[in-house]
């Protein structure tokens, strides 16, 4: 019987995890809310559909993944499907939750893992939140929750921001960031897929939590390019979403997606992902 995944909001983390199911005999179908972004979901190998929109077809679906960014009222999935899907709970195998580690909000630089306090202060991280509990509070749904760090890989990372220029090393004293790279978010979902632990939360992030502008540092040394200019945070011109991100400070263990799911991160730390990165754009 082929497993059928049913993906909302097929994005970049979504569409490397079909690239990895379907040569495996996996079905995988992945919405998105325009045309525009069919033809990255066909070459990851999902089936489009455009959603809002087109009626998803949930028979047979034997796996559910939401990625979709929630509103102030929560889920937008759950808003209009939550009936269906709350009748159909124990008809899937696995559904993940792909939220964020904004939802433990700051903690001066502190160690936080799955057991600690949600606290978020950001907007981004209460909206999570409040989807996390209304998807959490489905009986006998097979939730598993996902909380993401800062996202990196092809295509999205600090080398595509130096090649445009502009670029500064924005400096907050103490301020770290965990980061994780698409590839590992992918093989984290897939190892639970193959060993559903329903109601487990796990945080998803490399394991070393590093100052920002270190991360652009070593990109533009990998590059040959000249450091770029330190500028105080104080001082910094940023948008009001880039500035929330520094009003947070942890340090996020991963101990959980190892000892339970048993996975070996690809890339520990932002110095191997983006030697990899490199690798991949140097290819011609």
């Amino acid at each position: 019987m082929t497993n059928t995944l049913f993906s909302f909001g097929h994005g970049y983390s979504a569409q490397a995890l079909s690239r990895r199911l379907t040569p495996e005999g996996w079905r995988v179908v992945g919405t998105t809310r325009d045309a525009e972004g069919t033809d990255a979901i066909r070459a990851s190998g999902a089936e489009p559909l455009i959603w809002p929109g087109q009626v998803p077809n949930l028979d047979g679906v034997s796996h559910l993944l939401i990625s979709t960014a929630p509103k102030e009222d929560g889920d937008p999935v759950l808003a209009a499907l939550g009936a269906e899907i709350a009748a159909r709970a124990e008809q899937f195998k696995w559904v993940g939750y792909l939220s964020t580690t904004a939802i433990y909000g700051d903690h001066q630089g502190n160690w936080v893992d799955e057991t600690t306090p949600p606290a978020p202060t950001a907007k981004r991280g209460r909206w999570r939140l409040l989807a996390e509990e209304q998807w959490s509070a489905i009986p006998k749904l097979p939730i598993h929750i996902f909380r993401l760090a800062g996202i990196y890989g092809p295509g999205r990372g600090p080398f595509s921001k130096l090649k445009g220029g502009g670029t500064r090393r924005i400096i907050k004293p103490g301020q770290v960031f965990s980061r994780i790279h698409v590839e590992d978010i992918a093989q984290v979902l897939a190892a639970s897929m193959a060993a559903p632990n329903p109601g487990a939360v796990y945080n998803v992030c490399d394991d070393e939590p590093v100052p920002p502008q270190d991360v652009i540092g070593y990109a533009a040394e990998l590059q040959g390019l000249p450091l770029p200019p330190a500028v105080p945070f104080e001082e910094a011109e940023m948008t009001p979403m880039a500035r929330s991100f520094y009003s947070e400070n942890k340090r996020v263990r991963n101990n959980r997606i190892k000892d339970e799911l048993g996975v070996k991160l690809l890339y520990p730390n932002y110095r191997v992902g983006l030697e990899a990165l490199m690798k991949v754009t140097e290819q011609p």
